[in-house]
């Protein structure tokens, strides 16, 4: 009798309420309904998916309950209230058009000024394509005035300098005579047999008084009053006067240090802004030399300008390799920040 009344437990023997839960749970674990293997429950998936089962129709036991009106804040006037909205644009727009027409409005405009930041990039002459300047004179210490001749034959390196009177008619080496002038230089050109100098008056066979071989009153090899082995006034070669112009062999000086400009108080009270473009000599030593404004703002600017650009030094221009005083033209930018 009381091996029936005993609870059924573990395969063990375990007895008792725990024991009798336990049995309870792996009875439900090991159902039919939860070991349904795998290969049954995914064909029936796949089946339902293909013929999906039927539902039975859908009874809705639920009526609808009446809520508060979510533009009950119109009350009733939402034609009103749009007239009210289309009344309030319009009045905006015509506000806007009102004020934009206004020429104080306008004049207030007009006087802004954008800022721009400043042109922080290294500087680079600028080149222009027009014959560089230069010049040339020589002469044997003549008493009398270069006589009048055309010129000798162009060339940018001069060996044997022109002649109007030859002193050593039996040279041992003879070459033709040349200036150093580019090639395309616009020359005088006369229809004569002999060398001279073109600007010259005197008819009488001479070199001149100058020095250093040449024609005319200068020095260096060349033809006119200058220096050099060039024309005209001016030295260094080549012709027009003054120190070279970029082009024709002449390389631009570059910038080895720079300093900003300051801005003058009259300029920056009127917060005005602008260019200022100046003339410059970069002598043989990289020197700013003749700076004159060619290109003015005032305002006090222009000599901002001038001052900032004296302090500038250079690479000299070149010719030939060795550094020649050159001309050039630099723009110096006044912006507000």
């Amino acid at each position: 009798m009381a091996a029936q009344d005993q609870p059924m437990g573990y395969p063990g023997g375990n007895s008792g309420p725990q024991g009798t839960e336990a049995d309870i749970h792996l009875q439900r674990l090991l159902a039919a309904d939860v070991e349904e293997p795998f290969y049954r429950s995914l064909f029936r998936n796949i089946k339902e998916l293909i013929h999906p089962p039927k539902l039975p129709p859908l009874e809705v036991t639920s009526k609808p309950v009446p809520v508060k009106e979510i533009w009950g804040f119109y009350g009733g006037q939402e034609k009103r209230a749009g007239a009210t909205s289309i009344l309030i644009h319009v009045a905006v727009v015509g506000l806007l058009f009102l004020v934009g027409t206004n020429k104080t409005v306008q004049t207030i405009v007009k006087q802004q000024i954008s800022l721009i930041a400043p042109d922080l990039a290294p500087y680079q002459p600028t080149v222009k394509k027009t014959p560089m300047g230069g010049g040339g004179g020589g002469g044997d210490r003549s008493p009398t005035p270069p006589s009048k001749g055309k010129l000798p034959k162009l060339s940018t390196k001069q060996f044997v300098p022109p002649m109007a009177v030859i002193r050593n008619p039996d040279p041992k080496l003879v070459m033709e005579p040349t200036l150093v002038i580019q090639p395309d230089a616009n020359i005088p050109k006369l229809n004569m047999d002999v060398l001279g100098d073109p600007l010259a008056k005197s008819g009488i066979a001479s070199n001149g008084p100058g020095s250093g071989a040449g024609i005319g009153t200068g020095g260096g090899g060349g033809v006119g009053s200058g220096s050099g082995a060039g024309f005209g006034p001016g030295r260094g070669g080549n012709m027009g006067g003054g120190a070279y112009r970029i082009g024709g062999g002449v390389s631009p000086p570059t910038v080895l240090y720079k300093v900003e400009p300051e801005y003058s108080e009259e300029a920056r009270k009127a917060k005005f802004q602008g260019t200022v473009v100046l003339f410059v000599v970069v002598d043989e030593k990289g020197n700013p030399k003749d700076l004159r404004v060619i290109r003015p703002l005032g305002l006090g600017l222009d000599q901002k300008a001038i001052e900032a650009v004296e302090k500038w030094r250079f690479n000299p221009g070149k010719k030939d390799g060795k550094p020649v005083p050159v001309q050039a033209t630099i723009e110096v930018n006044f912006r507000l920040l």
